[in-house]
């Protein structure tokens, strides 16, 4: 029998500072993230886990 092992990675609710729209990101973004509705960054790469920039509603399983 082999065990699976879950992932590590998990994706967060963020809400944006200017317009709080929420938007759903990944927690290991590759490319800067940036808010649908204003165009404002809510996060970006860091060689691992994002750097967040915006307000964390949630983290999501």
């Amino acid at each position: 029998m082999v065990e699976l092992k879950e992932p590590k990675s998990k994706f967060i609710k963020l809400r944006c500072t200017e317009c709080k729209n929420e938007q759903v990101v990944f927690g290991k973004c590759s490319t800067e993230v940036k808010c649908l509705v204003c165009g404002n960054t809510l996060c970006y790469p860091s060689g691992g886990k994002s750097k967040v920039k915006a307000r964390i509603l949630e983290v999501l399983e």
